[in-house]
C-alpha cells in the first residue's frame, strides 16, 4: 500500500483556515503544522477504532480493532482472501512505518457500526505475564457485544484463538495490566442497570480466566432503586506500584472521573452492594451535565516548573481528562480536554482545559463530529508527562505540550486527506438526510520510537505520523 504522501506529489500540506470551510474533496491536500505523515494502509476501508502498538523481537506490530459495517457496505471484502469479512482485527507489520504491511485480518462480531466488529484491542507478551506462555504473545480483543477473546499472535500473520470469555453482552475501552495479568473488562453483565459497566478478570493465565468481580458505582447494580448514574466508558491502572485506578464514566454528558483504591477493588468485598462498591473510592470528580469523561490519562508526580521552589506541591497528580463529541455538525455542547489536579484525592479540581479553536478551520460546517475522542494511551517515556496527542475527529490529531497542566499548549496538528473511501456523515432535516464526507479521526496511540499512529472512523485507515519543527523540538527529539 503507498503511503497517502506519494498519493498527493506536489501538493502542499496548508493550515487549516477558513478556505476549508467547506467539505474536504478527494484531492484536497492534507493539512498539518509541525507534524509530518510517513506512511498509510488503508485498514481495507474498514471504520477504524483502537490501535495499540506492540514491540515484538525486532518488529513493531500494530493491532486495531475495527467498529461494525457500514449501511453501504455491512462486510467489507477482504483482498487477501477475496471474501466479504464482519469488521475485526487488523494486524499490522509498521516495522518500516514508511511501508506498512498489511498482515491479517480476524473478523469479528457480524453487525453495523456500534454493533458490530471488534472494537477494542490490548496486548500482552506471555514473558510477562505470570501464568503466561513465554513463547507467546496474547492479543485481548471484544467480539462484538457478546464476549472478549484472547489470541495467540506470536505470529501476527497467524494467529490461533486461545480463549473466549463469552456472555459480555456489551463492551468498550478496557484495561489489561501486562505484569500482573489483571483485567478491568468494560461490560454489562445481567440485570445490571447500565449498559456499561466493569466485570474484573485475573488473565494471568491466559487459557484459564478466572472472574474476580463485577464493580460499577452505587446506583447501577441489580436491585438498586433512584437515578441511575452514567454508564462507564473506561478504565486506565496504574498498577500494583500505583494503587490506582482511574474510572471514567458519561461519555458526552453526566460526566464523571472515579479514584479507586487498586488493592481494595481487588481484595475488598465483592457482592454489589451500595457499601462494598463505595468502600475502594478514594475520590471523585462530577463534571458538567453537557460533557462526560471518555479517556482518564494519569500522570502522577509531575514536576511544576513554576511551583518548584514552594514548599508544597512542587510535583502535582494530574488526570488529564478527554471527553467524546457523538453528535454531528456540532449539535451538541463542546466536548474537549480537562487536566484535573488530583494530589489531594478526596478533592480533586479543574484546573484547565483545551480545545481547537472551531473558527480555526470552520470545523462545524466541515461535516461529521467536532470535538474531542481521546488520547493516546502509552506511558512510555518518549513523550509520558511532556506531550499528549489528541484524536478531535474532522480537526484530526493535535499535539498539546503538556509539561504545564496548567497552560497546555498546542504545538502541531495533522487533518488527514479524505480518500475514495472516506464515509459520508449525516443530519436529518426536514425529514432528509444531509450529508458530507469528512475525516473523522477516532483514536490516537504513539510507540517508543515516537512515532504517532492515528485512525479514521470514517473509513480513511491509518496514517503514521512524526512530529517536526518546534513541536520535535519540545518533545526532546531533536
Amino acid at each position: 500500500m503507498k503511503p497517502l504522501a506519494l498519493l498527493i506529489v506536489g501538493l502542499p500540506l496548508l493550515a487549516a483556515s477558513g478556505a476549508f470551510a467547506q467539505q474536504q474533496k478527494i484531492g484536497d491536500p492534507p493539512e498539518a503544522s509541525n507534524m509530518r505523515l510517513v506512511g498509510w494502509n488503508d485498514l481495507q476501508g474498514r471504520s477504524a477504532y483502537q490501535p495499540t502498538i506492540h514491540h515484538q523481537g525486532d518488529r513493531w506490530i500494530a493491532y486495531i480493532g475495527h467498529h461494525g459495517g457500514t449501511d453501504a457496505i455491512p462486510d467489507p471484502i477482504n483482498p487477501m482472501t477475496g471474501k466479504a469479512e464482519p469488521n475485526g482485527t487488523s494486524i499490522v507489520d509498521v516495522t518500516y512505518p514508511a511501508n506498512p504491511k498489511y498482515l491479517r485480518h480476524i473478523p469479528g462480531q457480524e453487525g453495523k457500526y456500534e454493533g458490530g466488529g471488534a472494537q477494542m484491542v490490548r496486548v500482552c507478551d506471555g514473558s510477562t505475564l505470570p501464568k503466561g506462555d513465554r513463547n507467546a504473545v496474547y492479543m485481548l480483543r471484544t467480539f462484538g457485544s457478546e464476549a472478549h477473546e484472547i489470541w495467540n499472535v506470536a505470529d501476527p500473520a497467524n494467529p490461533r484463538l486461545v480463549t473466549r470469555i463469552a456472555g459480555l453482552k456489551d463492551t468498550h475501552k478496557s484495561w489489561w495490566e501486562c505484569d500482573t495479568g489483571i483485567a478491568y473488562l468494560v461490560s454489562g453483565a445481567p440485570d445490571w442497570r447500565v449498559r456499561r459497566m466493569t466485570q474484573i478478570y485475573d488473565l494471568s493465565d491466559p487459557a484459564h480466566p478466572r472472574k474476580i468481580r463485577d464493580f460499577g458505582l452505587p446506583g447501577q447494580q441489580p436491585g438498586a432503586t433512584g437515578t441511575v448514574p452514567m454508564e462507564l466508558h473506561g478504565p486506565i491502572s496504574t498498577g500494583p506500584q500505583g494503587n490506582r485506578v482511574y474510572f471514567g464514566y458519561g461519555t458526552d454528558k453526566e460526566g464523571m472521573v472515579q479514584i479507586v483504591d487498586r488493592d481494595k477493588l481487588l481484595k475488598g468485598p465483592a457482592a454489589p452492594t451500595d457499601a462494598n462498591l463505595r468502600y475502594p473510592e478514594v475520590g471523585r470528580l462530577p463534571m458538567s451535565a453537557w460533557n462526560g469523561a471518555h479517556t482518564t490519562f494519569p500522570m502522577l508526580q509531575m514536576p511544576i516548573a513554576e511551583f518548584a521552589h514552594d514548599k508544597d506541591g512542587s510535583k502535582r497528580d494530574i488526570v488529564m481528562i478527554v471527553d467524546e463529541a457523538i453528535q454531528n455538525e456540532c449539535r451538541e455542547a463542546r466536548q474537549m480536554v480537562w487536566f484535573a489536579d488530583v494530589s489531594i484525592e478526596s478533592r480533586p479540581m479543574m484546573i484547565s482545559s483545551w480545545t481547537v479553536p472551531e473558527a480555526s478551520g470552520n470545523f462545524c460546517q466541515r461535516g461529521g463530529r467536532f470535538g474531542s475522542h481521546s488520547s493516546n494511551e502509552s506511558m512510555a517515556p518518549v513523550y509520558y508527562k511532556k506531550m499528549a496527542f489528541i484524536a478531535f475527529f474532522n480537526a484530526g490529531v493535535r499535539a498539546l505540550d503538556i509539561r504545564d497542566p496548567y497552560h497546555p499548549t498546542e504545538v502541531g496538528y495533522f487533518i488527514p486527506a479524505i480518500t475514495d473511501k472516506t464515509d459520508k456523515r449525516c443530519v436529518r432535516e426536514a425529514g432528509q438526510d444531509r450529508c458530507k464526507t469528512a475525516i473523522q479521526t477516532n483514536n490516537v496511540e504513539t510507540d517508543e520510537r515516537g512515532y504517532i499512529y492515528i485512525v479514521d472512523r470514517a473509513n480513511t485507515g491509518l496514517h503514521i505520523l512524526e512530529l517536526t519543527g518546534s513541536a520535535r523540538t519540545a518533545a526532546g527529539l531533536n
